[in-house]
């Protein structure tokens, strides 16, 4: 069992309501929502809000003394968040997608490949160029349908011309 929070909110409950109005950030709507309820007195436990939150009572904790410690201003900052660095910096992704854009362009992923490996001395997997090149730069190597060795030219011109679809 949870026991009792001891807490001195300095903020109103409409000035609460007001700041978890304006938030845009999920992280930072359950952080005032907390405090909200802790003013209103609808709750009085970590293990009560951690469940109706759907967070671990010592994250509730955590943000508690967060807001002892520093007021809402602390409560409400967010550490930066980290991660591994990208391995195509954004200089040179702006570059590869300068080249996506020419009319040569590239005709596949492997050729995208051999182009950073040859000019820029970036090595990258086929599956990482590929997601670099489709989903972040939102760009496709579309390559035209090959056509016969034996077929005129401008036969398809003059079908579509014919053509009643």
């Amino acid at each position: 069992m949870s026991r009792t929070i001891k807490i001195e909110i300095i903020e109103s409950a409409p000035e609460l309501l007001e700041q978890l109005k304006l938030a845009q950030n999920q992280e930072v709507k359950e952080r005032v929502q907390t405090l909200y309820w802790l003013k209103t007195k609808q709750v009085e436990s970590t293990g009560a809000i951690a469940a109706l939150i759907g967070k671990h009572r010592t994250t509730v904790s955590r943000w508690l003394s967060r807001y002892r410690n520093g007021g809402l201003k602390a409560l409400l900052t967010q550490g930066k968040k980290t991660g591994r660095t990208r391995k195509i910096p954004s200089a040179i992704v702006q570059k590869l997608q300068r080249e996506l854009q020419e009319e040569q362009g590239f005709s596949s992923y492997k050729e995208v490949q051999k182009w950073l490996k040859a000019v820029e001395g970036i090595e990258m997997s086929y599956t990482g160029v590929h997601h670099v090149v489709r989903y972040r730069l939102k760009a496709k190597l579309k390559v035209p349908r090959p056509v016969h060795i034996k077929q005129a030219l401008g036969v398809v011109e003059q079908f579509k011309k014919t053509s009643s679809l």
